[in-house]
């Protein structure tokens, strides 16, 4: 298991998140899931992330094409 911190949200968002999983379930914990949806939205960001090379590439790549 890896090692945990201490992440503080508002009161409000703590709560709707409770409520949410009490609703639509899946989660234990409102801890279990903050970091599930941070884990999709990082792995997300970095699937999609695209470097300045990858950018050029597809540019030159649609120039050719005529698209641009």
């Amino acid at each position: 298991m890896s090692e945990k911190v201490t992440i503080q949200i508002s009161k409000e968002l703590y709560e709707k998140a409770r409520q949410y999983i009490e609703k639509v379930g899946g989660f234990n914990t409102v801890e279990e899931f903050v970091e599930f949806v941070l884990n999709e939205i990082l792995t997300e960001e970095e699937q999609t992330a695209m470097t300045k090379e990858d950018e050029e590439l597809v540019k030159q790549r649609l120039r050719s094409l005529g698209y641009l």
